[in-house]
């Protein structure tokens, strides 16, 4: 049988070099994961608790197509904890993780052909998704000067029908400022453009808090995940929230495309919630390890990067070493035993001169990782 032009999607290259350091691990090496954006802690002992007890009293069957009430009244409550936002719980939808938040944004904003504008680099499965539902990804570099977050002047004449922006970023881990998220928002609205805000790694921050864009307008869709900020990336749990007037047509194609979210994560994910201290813990972690990588990663040779406000990534230029960041990283893992990521993944121009190092792991595989890389570079005689 023929299989359709649309899904000839590229490869989400992560998840390759993750399958290969796997292969070597179990091949019998000790590898070391920076490749991918996967906390190295588990679901907070509440989430587990949580559905522990809910699988002795009930058979978890379908929910709502919106999700459970509960956990759509707990994510509420969590945008007035960390925002001062009032959502109404009826406008929130939990989903199987962001990426189907993504599949049905998408669906619901843009009809065929529509062109849904990105900034490069950024989260790969935006483009595939995106031409997967025969819609049109329209990529524009970003400047390093504006620490790789889009601006209104990168809009200018691109017919746009949407925008989506990522903050922290995917993988430089910027952040936008209230005043630069707000031009974004305003801008979009001036020319009727639907503008997308993933904020999968708020929660995640090194100094200030992400701005969410409810903070700043009701006319947006936001997409977020219990994947990162709660450690529960293989729970596929996510929720989005949408203008109350587009719930209806989102629950119609939720109903259709997934039926619900899994009901045994949607109790986790309740019950993740109200583990502030555990994850509070992970924050002071995933500290630690930024500064690790800030102070060694220069001494390994890697020295330009923008040093992140969130999520745990730091995107480094290495065209002195590599003009194929795919090889390149293909190499540190058969030589050094370490796991990278090529920018590749996030911008298909300029990602072959381009990294992606994770520091989401335990602080001490990340020492391990660190020494490694350098001396693999002296060995390189980079250093």
């Amino acid at each position: 049988m023929q299989v359709s032009r649309r899904s000839q999607v590229d490869p989400f290259i992560v998840m390759d070099v993750m399958e290969a350091a796997t292969q070597a691990e179990a091949n019998g090496r000790h590898i070391i994961h920076m490749e991918v954006g996967q906390p190295g802690t588990p679901a907070p002992a509440g989430a587990r608790a949580a559905l522990a007890a809910a699988m002795e009293e009930s058979p978890l069957g379908y929910t709502s197509a919106l999700g459970l009430l509960a956990l759509r009244e707990g994510i509420a409550a969590l945008y007035q904890k960390w925002y001062g936002v009032t959502v109404s719980p009826a406008r929130i939808v939990v989903t199987s993780g962001s990426s189907a938040g993504f599949l049905l944004a998408f669906t619901a904003l843009f009809d065929a052909g529509d062109r849904v504008g990105l900034g490069l680099p950024g989260y790969p499965s935006y483009r595939q998704i995106l031409r997967a539902l025969s819609l049109t990804d329209v990529g524009f570099e970003t400047s390093e000067a504006n620490r790789f977050q889009p601006v209104p002047d990168d809009l200018v004449g691109r017919d746009l029908k949407g925008l989506i922006v990522a903050s922290p970023s995917n993988p430089s881990g910027t952040i936008l400022s209230r005043a630069a998220l707000a031009a974004l928002i305003e801008s979009c609205s001036a020319t009727e453009t639907a503008f997308i805000s993933d904020e999968i790694y708020h929660g995640i921050h090194h100094g200030e808090r992400a701005v969410s864009a409810l903070e700043l307008s009701d006319d947006v869709y936001v997409i977020n995940s219990f994947s990162k900020y709660f450690s529960m990336t293989g729970w596929r749990i996510g929720w989005m929230v949408v203008p109350q007037d587009h719930v209806r047509t989102v629950e119609r194609l939720a109903q259709n495309m997934f039926i619900c979210a899994p009901h045994a994560a949607q109790i986790a994910a309740l019950g993740a919630l109200g583990c502030d201290a555990e994850l509070d813990a992970n924050l002071e972690v995933y500290s630690a390890n930024r500064a690790l990588m800030l102070e060694e990663l220069p001494k390994a040779g890697f020295t330009r990067f923008a040093p992140p406000d969130g999520a745990f990534y730091i995107y480094a230029e290495v065209s002195e070493f590599t003009e194929n960041s795919l090889a390149f990283s293909q190499e540190i893992l058969e030589k050094a035993g370490v796991s990278v990521t090529p920018g590749l993944d996030f911008d298909a121009g300029r990602g072959a001169q381009w990294m992606r190092f994770s520091y989401a792991r335990s602080t001490a595989d990340i020492k391990e990782g660190l020494a490694r890389l350098r001396k693999f570079m002296t060995e390189r005689g980079h250093l």
